[in-house]
């Protein structure tokens, strides 16, 4: 019965941390940016999905204008993303440049007779129902549709808390063999 406990505590911690990651992570969408806009927004159940209020604005703020970017993948399908700051906030990635990326995300876009084929590296989950909106970092003009952008951020971050876990987990086993099992073994 343990065992089975044991297991199930671990895939649920496995599952969570994989959860975490997935969503704070970078990656990279290659897409053909057909309009930009700006909305104002007041936040509800899904408030814990949006950065929290813009750098320098008043905290006491119920709602916000917030810029969106509207694209289309290769394969036909839209995507929208937001634009804004995460300022000093989760996820640490220290954006400033809501307005310039905005004027970027403009300049770039397309008709799909003629597509400029742009890559835009965001985090976040898109959830139709739930108006969730993945928060775009930064906009890049790619070759074509074809284009593989490899996520070396997301690489070197999962690298670095992979030599941090095997560093913890072997000093755990050295630990339990010197300090535990001696114990449990006297018994």
């Amino acid at each position: 019965m343990w065992y089975y406990i044991k297991w199930t505590i671990w895939l649920l911690l496995i599952a969570m941390i994989g959860t975490f990651l997935h969503y704070t992570l970078p990656r990279n969408d290659v897409v053909r940016i057909t309009d930009t806009y700006e909305k104002r927004v007041d936040f509800g159940d899904n408030s814990i999905f949006w950065a929290n209020s813009n750098t320098g604005e008043s905290t006491e703020v119920t709602g916000r204008d917030v810029f969106f970017i509207q694209a289309f993948r290769p394969n036909g399908n839209p995507i929208i993303y937001r634009n804004e700051d995460t300022g000093w906030g989760w996820p640490p990635y220290f954006k400033f440049n809501t307005s310039n990326l905005q004027a970027h995300a403009t300049d770039l876009q397309s008709s799909e007779d003629a597509p400029r084929w742009v890559a835009v590296k965001k985090y976040g989950w898109r959830m139709q129902y739930l108006s969730i909106y993945p928060n775009a970092i930064s906009v890049k003009l790619v070759d074509g549709p074809d284009t593989r952008v490899i996520p070396w951020i997301s690489i070197s971050i999962l690298v670095v808390l992979g030599c941090i876990w095997l560093a913890i987990w072997s000093r755990w086993r050295k630990f339990r063999a010197k300090r535990i099992d001696p114990l449990l073994d006297g018994e």
